[in-house]
């Protein structure tokens, strides 16, 4: 049972994963339809309304809710891990993950009420939160008590800095591309 369940827990894991990094994506493109003109930015926020709901319903939240079940049955199976401070760390950070879920869920509902939720830019750097919290749980479940809490929390910085450097030269790219495509 613990293996099935693990198999349960793995692939809802990459389900959830898949949805949170791409739904922040779909609030990107929701946002800059806003700065289009009239019949566009109506068809564009219909479908990007439409995406959201689609992703979240059906693979996003199910995927969250087979990640936890999948790993509260291990750790109903062996709860000796529970005693292990790497397991601990992954469980409040699943928790913190929850909650951006919880939080990317109300963004869903507040942009289908036509709701000016955050810039582009802003949604382009929630999009890195799971990707943070994501590298932090698998160098603490591949790592497990080998590594200390200050080591995989420098992991993490060290990914943000990258993230937010490679954010900002992809911003200017951009930038300059518009110029040029600009009358």
């Amino acid at each position: 049972m613990y293996l099935y369940a693990k198999i349960f827990h793995l692939v809802g894991m990459v389900s959830w994963m898949a949805g949170l990094f791409y739904l922040p994506r779909l609030f990107v493109y929701h946002a800059e339809a806003q700065t289009r003109a009239d019949g566009t930015r109506a068809v564009l926020t219909a479908q990007y309304t439409i995406m959201q709901q689609r992703l979240l319903g059906i693979i996003t939240t199910p995927a969250m809710v087979a990640t936890w079940l999948g790993g509260l049955t291990m750790l109903g199976h062996n709860s000796a891990l529970l005693s292990q401070r790497w397991m601990i760390v992954k469980l409040v950070l699943l928790l913190v993950l929850s909650g951006y879920h919880g939080w990317m869920s109300s963004v869903v509902k507040r942009l289908a009420r036509g709701e000016h939720v955050m810039t582009s830019d802003r949604f382009r750097l929630m999009n890195e939160v799971p990707t943070v919290v994501l590298v932090l749980i698998v160098t603490y479940a591949v790592l497990r008590n080998s590594v200390g809490l200050l080591a995989g929390v420098g992991v993490a910085a060290v990914v943000t800095v990258l993230l937010g450097v490679g954010i900002q030269v992809y911003a200017g790219v951009r930038k300059r591309a518009d110029a040029r495509t600009s009358p």
